[in-house]
């Protein structure tokens, strides 16, 4: 939780707490890839909002109380741009479903902190993640606390549909259809490999097109030959027929 300094001016709320989104490479790809994919997973959806590293007052008046999760999810909520999630100008609903990925600047106690302010101000869900040390916990409400998930090794998100699972490496996400999360180089690779594949499809069409077009122009030069031949043949019969010879006996 982010303690900003009082304000004689309480309708002044602050976009930003000052600090960077990521402390390294690692913590920025991972925020990345969760929001991301988030958001494309709930794309067709007007009511979910999805955001990352935005800062959120759960209480009017109060600007002293807020943070600033690394991804946030916000059900029953319309998406468009933010400066921050005021709660009681967002129906004072709550982000629902929270992450957070660890830095190594990151203490125990302010993890500790975090999920205390994650519990009382009403997230569902919470999801922490160290990419350093591939350690993944999760917490869900039961009323009226969040409760840590004894075993994240296969859970399905309540809200969210998407599946967690551990491998030595690290954390793989999962949607009900089964993909996997991918970052925006994976995206880019499979839709390279896709334009390629429609490409190859499309050059195999007009290949097989121009065959077709070929066999239909050697069908209609027979064709032309064997009226050529008919008319040649019935030339011939006219003439036979002019000497008095029936061309239809033998």
């Amino acid at each position: 939780m982010f303690q900003l300094q009082p304000s004689s001016v309480e309708s002044a709320y602050p976009e930003s707490d000052g600090k960077p989104m990521a402390d390294n490479t690692k913590q920025f790809r991972w925020i990345v890839v969760i929001q991301q994919n988030l958001d494309w997973l709930f794309a067709h959806d007007p009511a979910v909002f999805v955001a990352g590293d935005l800062l959120w007052y759960p209480v009017e008046g109060n600007r002293t109380i807020c943070t600033a999760p690394d991804i946030m999810v916000a059900f029953g909520r319309p998406k468009g741009d933010r400066g921050s999630y005021k709660q009681w100008e967002e129906g004072n609903l709550p982000p629902q479903v929270v992450f957070e990925i660890r830095s190594p600047s990151n203490t125990d106690a302010e993890m500790s902190r975090k999920l205390l302010f994650y519990d009382r101000y009403g997230v569902d869900e919470y999801y922490l993640y160290d990419p350093d040390t591939n350690q993944f916990n999760g917490w869900v409400r039961s009323d009226p606390s969040l409760e840590m998930i004894e075993s994240v090794a296969g859970w399905i998100s309540p809200r969210l549909n998407v599946r967690f699972e551990r491998s030595d490496e690290e954390l793989q996400i999962y949607r009900l259809d089964g993909k996997r999360f991918l970052s925006y180089a994976e995206i880019a690779g499979q839709a390279q490999q896709v334009e390629q594949q429609l490409a190859q499809e499309r050059q195999r069409v007009e290949q097989e097109r121009q065959r077709a077009e070929q066999e239909r122009q050697h069908a209609e030069q027979e064709r032309q030959r064997a009226e050529q031949e008919r008319q040649r043949a019935d030339r011939l019969a006219e003439q036979l027929r002019s000497l008095g010879i029936d061309p239809e006996q033998r």
